[in-house]
């Protein structure tokens, strides 16, 4: 029996201690990491942070969006395994219950949605919508320590170079006590904060609107809401301009249209027969700005006339159903109408259905943006394109009767 418990030891130690791989693994993150020092020291990080903030680090492999020897080409086990359809993602009862609590955010934080609707010229319902969608007003507790995060990614993300900056800058914020560890929270992607912010962002944009003498993103709900609103302006934001108008699309129109370079003025839109909903009439000045058709399921459900505010706020997450989905709860924070045309019951494909369909568009000469087996504004386009072509109903929507027209193509 004593030999039957030294093996046993033996067998538990085995288990317990890394494989040499995994040992030799995390010795090349070390040396990664290690190797950063001369560009960390340049941003003005000091050793001794470098040295604590860096000690027992490890890699995360377990995030999406990496690129890893026997995984996916994606890296991303986490991806969600079917293209999700709006009704899922702006689903009505998350959008009421935000706009709900909004309202009521809306007048406990007067005084600063008020400097800050007065100073960036970004309505308050805006930076609340984004607040909401963000932390569910802070209500979400981010998973993951930040700085492993864009460490990870730095090292064997796909954005390796944008990552190893965010590192860097993570350190330097670290380095700074604008944030202390334990609270240093992100998403897999990095973003950090009530408003979610990458560290770089929280250097280009943030603002001490409280006062007190720094930016605190993660507590401040002032500082955090009007860093959101400054990072809008900094990208574009034009006041006293809509978001978008949801419309009715007449039946003559062509879904393949929805791509952001084809924009014309928004009365040039009425004319062609696409009328606003809800019966509004809109200003000379409302009919002379430029906007772009969106149906995000095609010629199903609700279509938009989107303005160049859509694609500033696409710039803050680049999703049509993020934007769509801050946009519409910005609105209901201040109406309580919903969208007046419901959501189609869209079937659901599978991501890689959706990036075997964008290969196909690409090597036929469809489609020229990245497979990524989501379908977003040109991959609609292009499915309707194909559709033209292939003699198939146009709906600008993935759907097994394209995915086997293409399949009997090949």
């Amino acid at each position: 029996m004593k030999g039957f418990g030294a093996l046993a030891i033996g067998l538990l130690l085995a288990l317990a201690l890394p494989s040499p791989a995994a040992r030799a693994a995390d010795a090349a993150f070390e040396r990664f990491i290690a190797s950063l020092w001369p560009e960390a020291q340049a941003a003005g990080v000091s050793r001794a942070t470098f040295d604590a903030e860096t000690r027992g680090l490890e890699p995360d492999y377990k995030l999406p969006d990496l690129l890893l020897p026997g995984r996916p080409a994606t890296g991303a086990p986490a991806q969600a395994e079917f293209v999700q359809v709006p009704a899922d993602y702006v689903r009505e009862s998350s959008i009421a219950r935000l706009a709900a609590e909004g309202q009521k955010l809306m007048q406990k934080h007067r005084a600063a949605l008020g400097e800050i609707e007065q100073r960036f010229g970004v309505p308050a319902s805006v930076v609340l919508a984004i607040w909401g969608r963000e932390t569910d007003y802070g209500r979400y507790r981010l998973p993951y320590d930040t700085l492993r995060v864009v460490a990870t990614q730095a090292y064997v993300g796909r954005r390796k170079d944008q990552y190893r900056g965010e590192f860097i800058q993570a350190l330097k914020l670290l380095g700074e006590g604008a944030v202390a560890r334990k609270d240093f929270r992100a998403s897999w992607a990095g973003a950090t904060g009530l408003t979610q912010f990458l560290p770089s962002e929280y250097y280009k944009h943030g603002v001490d609107m409280d006062g007190d003498g720094k930016v605190d993103i993660w507590n401040s709900v002032p500082d955090a809401l009007a860093s959101a609103a400054q990072q809008l302006v900094n990208k574009g934001w034009q006041p006293g301009l809509r978001w978008a108008y949801e419309v009715k699309a007449p039946a003559n129109a062509d879904c393949t249209m929805g791509v952001p370079e084809v924009t014309r003025p928004i009365g040039e839109w009425l004319r062609a027969g696409f009328v606003p909903v809800r019966g509004q009439k809109l200003s000379a000045a409302e009919q002379a700005q430029p906007a772009s058709l969106l149906q995000v399921e095609g010629i199903y459900g609700p279509a938009f006339l989107t303005t160049k505010n859509y694609f500033v706020i696409k710039e803050y997450n680049f999703s049509d159903l993020y934007v769509l989905f801050v946009g519409h709860l910005s609105d209901r924070i201040i109406s309580p109408l919903p969208l007046a045309t419901p959501w189609s019951a869209s079937t659901q494909l599978r991501s890689s259905d959706v990036e075997a369909m964008q290969r196909h568009l690409t090597r036929i000469g469809l489609y020229k943006d990245k497979l990524d087996g989501k379908a977003g504004m040109q991959t609609r386009a292009a499915l309707g394109a194909y559709q033209k072509s292939a003699g198939l109903k146009v709906d600008c929507w993935p759907s097994e009767a394209v995915l086997r027209s293409m399949s009997a193509a090949r």
